[in-house]
This record gives C-alpha cells, sequence and structure tokens, in this order.
C-alpha cells in the first residue's frame, strides 16, 4: 500500500505539469537573459579555465565548485538514463534531451548567481548557499517555510538516489564483473567515502577536481572510439534522431514505437534528471565558490548542464543509436553494455569501471548537499551525526533491495524541485539585474572586481 501510494506522489510530482514548470522556468530566464546562456559559452569555457584559483571569499576554487556539482549529475543517468529514454521514446528522445539542456543552461545559471549572491557566513566561519538561502534572504523572512521544505528535502533524498542506491549499483557491478563480494566491497567502499568526508567541502572538491575529469574523458574517450569506427552510420543516426522527434518511430526489432509525445516526455524527464537543472542541487556547491562575482560564477556552472547533456549524454545516444542496439532486447544500462561489449576490448570491463567511479563521486557530490540541508535546519551541530549516517547509508546500500528507495528518491527529488523552481521565478529580476550590470561594464573580466559583501543582496519580497 505504501508502495503504492509513492506511486502515485510520483505520478503527480513528475507529470506533465512538472516538465512543463522545469521547461517554461528555463524558457522563461533564457528570455529574459537575453540568450546569454547559450552564445555566452565560450566565454564561460574562458572563465572556468581562469577558475583553478579563486578570486574572492569561499571554500573552493570555482573550477573544484563545478567538478563538485558535476559530480553529482554526471552518474548512471548518463549511461542508464539515456538508454530508458530511447528505449522507451526512441531515438527522438535524444533530441528532446538537446533542447531541454539548452533551456536547462539558464537554469543552471540563474541557481549559481542567486547561491553566491545571497550565501552567508556559518557559524564555523564557512560559506554557505543554495536554494534554502536564497529563499530565506531574497524572498524574505515570509518565505523561510518553503526554504525549510527545501532542506528537509534535500536532506532525506541524498539517502536514496545518490547513496543507497549508487552503493548499491557499484556492489552489483563489482560482484557480477569482477566476482567481488557486496560485504567487501560494502565496507571498502564505506572506509573510502568516510575518509573523503572527514575533509569536508575541500577534500570532497580535491577529490572531485582529480576523478571527475578522470572519469569524463574515459567515458568520452570511449564512446568516440566505437563512433569511429561507425562513422559511416553517423548522419543517418542523426537524421533519424532529429525525424524521430517530429514524426515519432515506427515499431523495428525488439523496439516497439513510439509517438512524439512519448519521445517528448522520455527526453524532458532522463534531460532534467541527467543534468539537474531546476532541482537546486548544484548551486550549493557554488555557493561554495571563492569569487567575489556571481555572474562569473553563474556562467561557470551552467557548463554543469552542457557538459553533462550535450556532450556526455549526447554521445551515449549517438553510440546507442549508430550501433542499432536501441532496436535489442535489453534496456537501461544492459543497452549501453551491449553496445561496448560489441564494439570495443574490453568494453564491458572499461563500462563497469565508469559506472563504479561515476556512482563514487556522486556519493561524494550529493553528501555534501545533504550536509548543508541538514545544517540549515538543526545548525552545525548536525555535522557529524550526518557524516556518519552517510557512510552507514553507504555500505547498508550494498546489502539490500532498493526497487522502493529509487522511487522515493524519485518523489524527493520533485518535492526539492518546486520551492526551488518558485524561487528562481520570483527572484529572476534579480538575476538580469545582475547580469546586465556585469556585462555592461567594460572591465567585467577583471579578477579585481568589488566583493559581493561590499553591498548586501537585496530582498525582493
Amino acid at each position: 500500500m505504501f508502495e503504492q501510494v509513492i506511486d502515485t506522489i510520483n505520478t503527480v510530482i513528475w507529470g506533465p505539469a512538472m516538465l512543463i514548470l522545469l521547461l517554461g522556468t528555463g524558457i522563461y530566464l533564457t528570455i529574459g537573459l537575453k540568450g546569454i546562456s547559450i552564445t555566452h559559452i565560450p566565454f564561460a569555457f574562458k572563465q572556468l579555465f581562469k577558475g583553478r584559483k579563486g578570486s574572492g571569499e569561499g571554500e573552493i576554487s570555482p573550477f573544484n565548485a563545478l567538478m563538485t556539482a558535476l559530480s553529482s549529475t554526471v552518474g548512471t543517468g548518463n549511461i542508464a538514463g539515456v538508454a530508458t529514454a530511447i528505449g522507451i521514446g526512441g531515438p527522438g528522445a535524444l533530441f528532446w534531451m538537446w533542447c531541454t539542456a539548452l533551456v536547462g543552461l539558464a537554469t543552471k545559471y540563474a541557481e549559481a548567481v542567486l547561491a553566491v549572491n545571497y550565501r552567508e557566513t556559518d557559524e564555523l566561519g564557512k560559506k554557505v548557499g543554495g536554494p534554502m538561502y536564497y529563499i530565506k534572504n531574497g524572498l524574505g523572512p515570509k518565505w523561510k517555510w518553503l526554504g525549510i521544505a527545501f532542506a528537509l528535502f534535500g536532506s532525506l533524498a541524498g539517502f536514496g538516489l545518490a547513496n543507497t542506491v549508487q552503493s548499491n549499483a557499484v556492489s552489483q557491478v563489482l560482484k557480477s564483473n569482477f566476482e567481488v563480494p557486496t560485504l567487501i566491497s560494502g565496507i571498502v567502499m564505506s572506509i573510502l567515502v568516510g575518509i573523503v568526508l572527514l575533509g569536508g567541502i575541500k577534500r570532497i572538491a580535491e577529490v572531485a577536481g582529480k576523478l571527475v575529469p578522470l572519469m569524463a574523458i574515459t567515458y568520452f574517450t570511449a564512446t568516440l572510439c566505437i563512433l569511429i569506427l561507425n562513422f559511416t552510420e553517423l548522419p543517418a543516426a542523426i537524421v533519424l534522431i532529429v525525424d524521430s522527434a517530429f514524426n515519432g518511430t515506427a515499431a523495428t526489432g525488439g523496439f516497439a514505437g513510439a509517438a512524439v509525445m512519448l519521445a517528448l516526455r522520455m527526453g524532458v524527464a532522463r534531460g532534467i534528471f541527467s543534468n539537474e537543472s531546476g532541482l537546486g542541487s548544484a548551486p550549493i556547491a557554488h555557493a561554495a565558490a571563492e569569487t567575489n562575482s556571481p555572474v562569473r560564477q553563474g556562467t561557470i556552472a551552467m557548463l554543469g548542464t552542457f557538459i553533462d547533456t550535450l556532450i556526455i549524454c549526447t554521445m551515449t545516444g549517438l553510440v546507442l543509436v549508430v550501433t542499432g542496439v536501441w532496436t535489442g532486447e535489453p534496456q537501461g544500462a544492459a543497452m549501453t553494455l551491449a553496445a561496448f561489449k560489441a564494439e570495443l576490448p574490453y568494453g564491458d570491463i572499461i563500462l563497469s569501471l565508469c559506472i563504479v567511479l561515476f556512482a563514487f563521486t556522486t556519493m561524494l557530490g550529493w553528501s555534501y548537499y545533504g550536509e548543508r540541508c541538514a545544517e540549515f535546519l538543526l545548525g552545525p551541530k548536525i555535522i557529524v551525526p550526518f557524516r556518519i549516517l552517510w557512510v552507514i547509508g553507504v555500505f547498508l546500500g550494498t546489502q539490500m533491495s532498493l526497487g522502493l528507495v529509487w522511487k522515493m528518491s524519485d518523489a524527493l527529488n520533485g518535492m526539492m524541485a518546486i520551492p526551488n523552481l518558485i524561487a528562481l521565478v520570483l527572484l529572476a529580476p534579480v538575476v538580469f539585474r545582475l547580469t546586465r550590470e556585469y556585462f555592461a561594464d567594460e572591465n567585467h573580466d577583471r579578477q579585481s572586481s568589488p566583493k559581493i559583501a561590499d553591498k548586501p543582496p537585496e530582498n525582493v519580497g
């Protein structure tokens, strides 16, 4: 009965209304920003390469802030999520994932701008921020309940989707491919995660700054090799993706066929699930960046969506289409595994190791998100107990069946998004104003711009 209730909640939360709200917010922000989230991608990469060293108050470099955010978004969704979207909605789902990412760039940009602009210094002297803080400080005391709701959902959501589920995925991969007992993998992962968490955000960011580029480059290289081996099929694959997006996909092989609306729904849902634009998680990491400019960090933040969906998810989708595995029987991660195994020597081993790295970094990134949400609710005294519970959750995930946990996590993720999207729409004028002022300044690219603290953030509540 409880599972049926969760299924009903998920049907409502992740139904058409939520997808319209997420897409609508992204479109509104894109228009309000006059498309700079798309036209200024080269500028964003320029800021990223400069961002290995901070230029203001904060805990971690702007570069490592992005790597921490990417550690939670670049995960199994890039492998299993894309395959699920194409397996149900057909190749056209990938086209709608691209569209979702294009408007999601503005959403991710706005989240980071607000997170840095309204961040605080906590009792331990550390810079903290995120949706709960820009709701409280930007919308005013009467909206604090909305920030509390976000923090409550955020502190709980991580224990499912980013903790037990991820450790379970790793333990199953290690068991099936390398015959490692789940007990051993659970103990080792718990120890490794615990060691990283002891160092707080600085150690999490340092690990993410090294692992995320490594795993992204490894996965990108492997998928590129498959595309090169099948380069003659690439033009036809792109035509099929675009055509299917507007005309649907006929039944072929093991694929049952899909209408345009199914391709649209799957592409949007899996795209948002993968890059987390609008969920409110990534700005928690960007709020800790050493920066004196909300806009500069915002441009770096939007690269998270660009890298996650427009690069990594695209590579996965193209591999699935050019190899033809999308018409076969395997679904989800098994579909991607079939492509790797058929096209590359030791392809199954390569993909398995990528899944392990993706899941491990997701556990680290989301631990920080959950910790900050818990601190917002209960203060710094909750940090150590939260970390202990997180490590225990990593171990428990390797020893249990997680079907219900998946569904509960989906519900909590959706509940996180609602308060965040409300705040983004209400605080959009602040984002637009800060953006205009930044780019109107001929010297906006200088590293010595005035500190945020020199001018207290406005309250629009």
